[in-house]
């Protein structure tokens, strides 16, 4: 699945917005904002403050709950400011006010809004381009804009750059700091078939580089412009003939050719690069907020080495994290009023300086860069030298579409428990029929060209279709889906071992990836689960290219611990799936591909 960009006008420049403003109570509030629409750094500076004041028609001490979806980028700090504004009881025209904060990302978060299927009445996504994008979407279906874009309207919370986060020895092994690295860099070592033993360094094994699904999440979609910029020397007014041109196309597959999978979440990819180390993933596309957390040593105790951050010498973005009110029918005067009140609280020193400590640029230049935005965190608070502008929606439409042409392929095995157990139902959901359809789901997202294979176990375990070239297969593997029926018991960790062997058998050097579906317990195995996870476990200096295994535990009655560790062990994910949401888990796990 892919967001739909051709209808959206003109996409707003990425770039920190600025603030000067003062509290004079949680009535009188401010938010100027600035849009920085040259090449040059960006950087905290003051700029004519203003102030506009919400009237109270009436006011009453009926309590007040606002609904908050926002990027799970700024997941850490905004959990610890909304328990402290919760706490303190904080009232605008009613009773006190409550917020109740959702993270998601924010590809995902704007479909759902547009769909109808969440009704926050508070957006912060990523960044401002995805406000023109809802806006387009909404105006679309419902002819008016969701959300105000004037001036004073959609304030920065806190910024950060977009950056290549990589492993300190790897950087000083292209020259960092006293050379500057970019785009050009990776696409070269992404292609060069000696990878790091080019640079004098073939410990480091292949380059392994790793970025988010543009479809759905921020930093994605950022690296993905970025590329095509680099790939024709530009930082601005990129063109439809630039995108289409052999030289950008062949550009960003050269980049795409090293990366170990994608999905929707910038931070998933943190985790699993600080965790696993550059056996894993040699760089990644982040935020600098995440350099930071890294290098702090509070959350990852054990870092294999230190963190740098990398300002692509081609150009960047800004993540300005925007704060909106949206305009829909649940927005009343009460809630408007709460909700300026809260991001009032959000904008002040105090919580900035919150933000701050978290490795953010903090949007109200009352607060000071201060450690830990420093060299010792991996980071430079000097940079980026040089902003890129977003296109408009047309061409970021264009970018989209050539990525789906340009990302690396995918070997899949899809293995599906057919159980006799799975003819049970939860909520008077028949969990084989579930099943079946979020089967259908996921091969119905896969491109053409990656290979894609069927596997379906009870007491034995049978390949209804191997791994192959889905374009020609797919109406068959859908039949094949349909006519499967539940019976037998479940030899989950045998099977697991051997599509896993297959596939690091196959000569392809596509991303490869098992992804199991089990409603129970393992009964049928020769092997146990301790001698399944030393099998499967990614190692050595190319671990990020191994096979990495998804797991959905699909009921009560699984064993989500062990269908846990069994992902985790291969740089994998576990799912908690139920008949009816394993539509969704399937079209999750179709991000990463």
């Amino acid at each position: 699945m892919r967001l739909d960009f051709k209808s959206a006008h003109t996409v707003k420049q990425y770039g920190l917005t600025v603030f000067t403003w003062s509290l004079l109570c949680l009535l009188m509030l401010t938010a100027c904002s600035g849009q920085d629409t040259t090449n040059k750094p960006a950087s905290p500076t003051k700029t004519t403050s203003s102030t506009a004041s919400f009237q109270c028609t009436s006011k009453s001490s009926t309590p007040v709950t606002l609904n908050m979806a926002y990027s799970s980028e700024k997941q850490t700090w905004m959990d610890a400011v909304v328990a402290d504004f919760n706490r303190q009881n904080i009232t605008a025209c009613d009773g006190p006010i409550t917020v109740k904060a959702t993270p998601m990302g924010s590809g995902q978060s704007m479909q759902q809004i547009v769909d109808g299927t969440i009704q926050p009445d508070i957006w912060s996504p990523a960044g401002n381009v995805w406000i023109t994008l809802i806006n387009a979407k909404w105006r679309e279906k419902h002819g008016t804009d969701l959300i105000s874009t004037g001036a004073n309207d959609t304030p920065s919370l806190v910024s950060s750059p977009v950056v290549i986060a990589m492993w300190k020895p790897q950087a000083e092994a292209l020259g960092w700091p006293n050379k500057a690295i970019g785009w050009s860099d990776i696409a070269r070592l992404s292609t060069d078939p000696q990878g790091w033993r080019a640079y004098g360094h073939p410990e480091f094994g292949d380059f392994k580089f790793g970025h988010t699904h543009p479809d759905y999440s921020n930093s994605g979609l950022d690296a993905v412009i970025a590329m095509n910029y680099a790939a024709v020397n530009k930082t601005r007014a990129l063109t439809a003939g630039d995108i289409a041109n052999a030289k950008t196309r062949a550009f960003v597959t050269n980049v795409e050719s090293s990366v170990i999978h994608y999905g929707d979440s910038t931070g998933f990819f943190a985790d699993n690069m600080f965790k696993n180390g550059p056996g894993y993933l040699s760089a990644a596309v982040m935020y600098e907020n995440l350099v930071v957390e890294a290098n702090s040593g509070q959350i990852y105790k054990n870092l294999a080495y230190p963190v740098v951050a990398i300002y692509p010498k081609e150009g960047t973005f800004y993540s300005d994290h925007p704060f909106t009110i949206l305009q829909n029918s649940g927005m009343t005067p009460a809630k408007k009023a709460a909700a300026l009140a809260f991001r009032s609280f959000l904008l002040a020193p105090a919580q900035q300086q919150k933000a701050l400590q978290d490795g953010f640029r903090p949007a109200n230049p009352q607060v000071q860069l201060t450690a830990p935005l420093d060299s010792a965190h991996g980071i430079d608070t000097s940079q980026p030298k040089t902003l890129l502008q977003v296109p408009n929606a047309d061409l970021v439409s264009a970018i989209q579409d050539n990525w789906n042409q340009q990302r690396r392929l995918v070997d899949v095995m899809l293995v599906l428990d057919r159980s006799g157990s799975m003819n049970d139902q939860i909520n008077g959901a028949s969990k084989i029929d579930g099943a079946k359809q979020g089967l259908t789901e996921f091969v119905k997202l896969v491109g053409d060209q990656d290979q894609l294979g069927l596997t379906i176990f009870s007491t034995q375990t049978d390949i209804l279709s191997p791994v192959s070239i889905l374009a020609p297969k797919r109406q068959d593997i859908l039949s094949r889906i349909n006519g499967i029926l539940a019976i037998g018991s479940t030899r989950l960790y045998d099977t697991i071992s051997e599509q896993v062997q297959k596939l690091q058998a196959m000569p392809s050097k596509h991303i490869k990836a098992v992804v199991v579906l089990t409603d129970g317990q393992d009964t049928s195995s020769q092997l146990n689960e301790d001698q399944l996870v030393r099998q499967i476990t990614a190692r050595g200096e190319n671990a990020g290219n191994s096979v990495k295994v998804f797991t959905i535990a699909y009921g009560s009655d699984a064993d989500q611990t062990a269908l846990t560790r069994i992902a985790t062990a291969t740089g994998g994910q576990e799912y908690a799936g139920n008949p009816q949401n394993i539509r969704e888990v399937y079209n999750q796990i179709s991000e990463f591909f």
